[in-house]
């Protein structure tokens, strides 16, 4: 058992965005004490910095694992290292936050959640919306819509400088569709509550600085079994227009909900990670009509007091993590729903490259 009298011990491997903002999180939690930060470059020595340079440093994460004996490894490097350094730190009966997606394969994905449950070991995947109370209202208002339901997603990203580094090399082991998509099928799930059955999806490489088996722009179809259907639309690169980009509705018999948000799709902000989550207004509009034809009730536009931003966010899902190891919450839901939103985002791979749609 871990013991929960003191503070857990982080070792944070990969320090770009999430990795970043993870640890200013287990650096301001009173829960936590980070033991090292773990990179290849030189993105440890920014972000210990930024922390007071009181951090142990390591390029190695083998070296780091061994030596600083964690409770907890929280892993936010590039997808590809993802199963690989999951199932060591579980092997050492470490908890492990992951971030999105879990692995690079399906059946990668389902060794971890294997293994997390072979060893009695916490894993908690970064589902940031899953902490975010707008999005959490958002899913509440889908289901008061009736069946069947009509979801429509994007998040195009006009990526450029920094951005776009970070984007072509995540393209070297994943899609857009894939990396990000994986977090607007888990609302679809939630939203729906039904099995998926089938996916269609289309792509296009605009770009040689893509490898030539990828895409940075695909478009997914749902189907789902109770008649819902959705769409999810993700670009990545400089060429990707900013018109439209950011879609987040759902339709139902009985009237519409909208994430309204006028900051987060400015001109601009597109490629920006804090945008992301932004929500500032849900818009609810019931479709009832009179004798007339027209509408009984006018819209209502509902705005949150409680709109975290992304340091805040990437807080609560640590704050989620202790609470699942100190009140040992069964993570299997979870995890069979991080498996699930995966193999469903790999399946529109294989309809990309096949032309064909997948049954699931």
């Amino acid at each position: 058992m871990t013991d929960l009298k003191k503070s857990l011990r982080v070792l944070v491997v990969g320090c770009g965005n999430m990795g970043s903002s993870h640890a200013m999180a287990y650096h301001n939690l009173s829960e936590f004490t980070i033991c090292g930060l773990v990179s290849t470059g030189k993105s440890k020595e920014s972000l210990n910095q930024k922390l007071g340079n009181t951090y142990a440093l390591f390029d190695d994460y083998k070296e780091a694992l061994n030596s600083t004996r964690p409770d907890i490894v929280c892993i936010s490097t590039y997808p590809d290292t993802h199963e690989e350094f999951a199932l060591m730190a579980l092997e050492k009966g470490c908890h492990v936050f992951m971030e999105k997606p879990l692995a690079d394969t399906v059946e990668g994905a389902e060794r971890i959640a294997q293994k997390a449950l072979e060893v009695g070991k916490k894993l908690v995947v970064g589902y940031i919306l899953r902490h975010h109370p707008s999005w959490q209202r958002f899913v509440e208002l889908s289901q008061n819509l009736g069946k069947p339901l009509v979801m429509r997603m994007n998040l195009n990203q006009q990526s450029k400088g920094e951005m776009w580094n970070v984007h072509r090399n995540l393209m070297k082991s994943l899609s857009p569709i894939v990396d990000c998509g994986v977090h607007y099928i888990d609302v679809m799930c939630q939203m729906t509550r039904s099995k998926p059955v089938q996916v269609n999806a289309i792509g296009a490489r605009l770009t040689d600085d893509v490898p030539e088996w990828n895409y940075n722009y695909g478009q997914l179809q749902i189907r789902f079994e109770d008649g819902s259907v959705g769409w999810y639309e993700a670009g990545w690169g400089p060429m990707v227009s900013e018109t439209a980009f950011f879609i987040k509705d759902v339709f139902g018999p009985k009237g519409s909900v909208s994430i309204v948000a006028k900051k987060a799709s400015a001109s601009g902000k597109s490629d920006s990670v804090e945008s992301h989550t932004q929500t500032e207004t849900i818009r609810y509009h019931p479709a009832s009509l009179d004798e007339n034809n027209q509408f009984t009730e006018s819209d209502t536009f509902i705005n949150l007091e409680d709109e975290p931003d992304h340091l805040e966010l990437c807080t609560r899902e640590q704050q989620y993590l202790y609470k699942a190891i100190k009140e040992n919450i069964d993570l299997r839901p979870h995890l069979e729903d991080a498996v699930n939103s995966l193999r469903i985002a790999f399946a529109c791979d294989q309809s990309i490259r096949t032309q064909r749609s997948v049954d699931l």
